[in-house]
């Protein structure tokens, strides 16, 4: 059985991308909260509900990985299957009654 498991390896660039664009995000957010011509409690309000998302989101990618990651391991497993079933048929025997 030689399965070839498909390695998703991200690039350094590509993390990097990442990593700026949610720092670009998220202090574009906290600027915007601070500039807005609202009350200390109005600014606080959008600060914990723009911190709430964010954190949110980490937690909504993990389980949508976590979800992929383990469809991929039942498929593994049942083409794992099927190859032993294969292996094990012969279609050349007669049947045992």
């Amino acid at each position: 059985m030689t399965t070839n498991p498909m390695k998703n390896k991200n690039t350094a660039a590509f993390f990097a991308q990442a990593a700026i664009a949610f720092g670009t995000s998220a202090v574009g957010l906290l600027v915007g909260i601070a500039y807005l011509p609202l009350d200390v409690w109005q600014r606080l309000f959008l600060g914990m509900t723009g911190l709430f998302v964010i954190t949110s989101s980490f937690t909504l990618a993990k389980v949508v990985r976590d979800a992929q990651e383990g469809s991929t391991v039942l498929s593994r497993i049942d083409e794992a299957r099927l190859e032993r079933m294969l292996a094990e048929h012969d279609p050349y025997r007669t049947p045992q009654l």
